[in-house]
């Protein structure tokens, strides 16, 4: 009786051994998600990559403008340094950005931007060239003209820099980061007087 007995106990102590081991591994595995959530959402969380000018400068020739019908001649290119900051604890690899150049809401200029990689809490800087399109002004003359004569204009910047965000080495996550800048040229001295900028993303 007792030999039955002790054969009955050794596969219940078996298999209480396996029920707790197995017990031990899934509260691993929970506590290791908790861990992973925890810092997915605080240390880990996403967040916008910021874009900035750093310095913007006008190169070329100043408008030129002829009497006694008032005629304005532009050559005007505008020298940009765009920062892009990664405020991520992971790496930001961008892609080919595109900045606009606008007047009074319409499209003259155009460039693009070289895609690049920036790692966790750092920042990239890209150069950007600029050049007003005079043929693209043409249903805004009037307006640069009255510009012009009152000794500024207002030309806007707008910059688009799709990229993603990888987390913890595989975890990957789109964002595009857009910021839009307000430049007053001054005029005759075409210098940049002012200039006013605003970053986001879209995550």
């Amino acid at each position: 009786m007792t030999e039955n007995s002790d054969h009955l106990t050794k596969p219940n102590k078996r298999k209480r051994s396996c029920l707790i081991a197995i017990g031990v591994v899934l509260f691993l595995i929970l506590l290791l998600f908790i861990i992973a959530l925890i810092l997915a959402l605080t240390v880990f969380k996403t967040k916008q990559p910021r874009t900035q000018i750093l310095s913007a400068s006008v190169d070329g020739v100043a408008p030129r403008i002829s009497f006694p019908a008032v005629q304005i001649e532009l050559n005007i290119t505008l020298d940009l340094m765009i920062l892009v900051e990664n405020r991520n604890h992971a790496s930001f690899k961008h892609g080919t950005g595109k900045t606009f150049l606008l007047y009074q809401g319409n499209q003259v200029g155009d460039a693009d931007l070289y895609p690049g990689f920036i790692p966790a809490r750092g920042n990239s800087t890209l150069p950007c060239r600029l050049t007003l399109q005079a043929d693209r002004l043409a249903n805004n003359m009037s307006n640069l003209i009255s510009d012009v004569l009152g000794g500024e204009f207002v030309l806007e910047t707008r910059t688009r820099i799709p990229g993603r965000v990888t987390l913890l080495g595989f975890i990957k996550k789109h964002a595009v980061a857009v910021s839009e800048c307000q430049l007053t040229i001054g005029f005759p001295d075409m210098t940049v007087k002012r200039q006013v900028c605003k970053s986001k993303a879209k995550l």
